[in-house]
Order: structure tokens, then sequence, then C-alpha cells
């Protein structure tokens, strides 16, 4: 019984500590969002507190991801500050979010937030 535990014990450590990844990508590469396509940031006034951070919290600072699981950590302005431009080659790539995909709109406002500066506005 002791050893069932034990082993479930570890089972579960183990999904944590892997989960957030999608696995089986190509290192080095993005695809600006899908297919090479640029997205015209004139249109779309993406805002830190209003945009980006609920698609963060919503999608990538969750349990057993970069709340503090996984590196990097995702749960403060500076911290995402920090890694806009990884945040951002990773959700245009199609790597992250681990737990599904973001919409053309939530990836646009990250393209178009890390571009303007990753601004604390």
């Amino acid at each position: 019984m002791k050893k069932t535990s034990l082993f479930l014990s570890f089972c579960v450590v183990l999904t944590v500590l892997f989960s957030c990844s999608k696995g089986n990508s190509t290192s080095g590469g993005t695809n600006n969002g899908g297919g090479g396509t640029t997205v015209d940031c004139s249109t779309i006034n993406a805002k830190f507190n209003a945009d980006v951070l609920p698609i963060i919290q919503g999608s990538c600072a969750i349990t057993g991801c970069h709340n503090g699981t996984q590196s990097p950590r995702l749960t403060t302005y500076d911290e995402i500050a920090a890694n806009a431009s990884i945040v951002n080659s990773q959700v245009q790539s199609g790597i992250m979010p681990k737990t599904g995909s973001l919409t053309t709109s939530q990836k646009n406002i990250i393209i178009c937030w890390v571009q303007s500066g990753a601004l604390n506005n």
C-alpha cells in the first residue's frame, strides 16, 4: 500500500514538472503568428493590465506552469516584461500555452504589446 502511494506521488510530481511543454517543438523557429503573417498593430492598442495580464493569468501563470513551478515565472509585470520576447515567440510558434491555444486576437494582443515596448500600462 505504501509503495503504491509513493509511486502515485512520484507520478504526480513528474506530471507537474513536465506538464508545461507541448513537446515535439523545433527550437529556434517562430512562424510570426502563423505562416509569416504580419500583424497590423496600428489598429490594436494593447494595454498590459487590461489586455495582456488577463491572457497570461488565464493561460500561462496557472497551477503547475508559470506561476512559480516552471521557469520563467510570469506572475508580475516585471517578470512578464523581462520575458516578453520569449513569451511572444513561444505564443506565436504555438509551443505555449500547454493547456490549449490562444485565439488569433489574443496572440495579436501579445505581439502588439511587445512591439510597442512591453509597457506597464
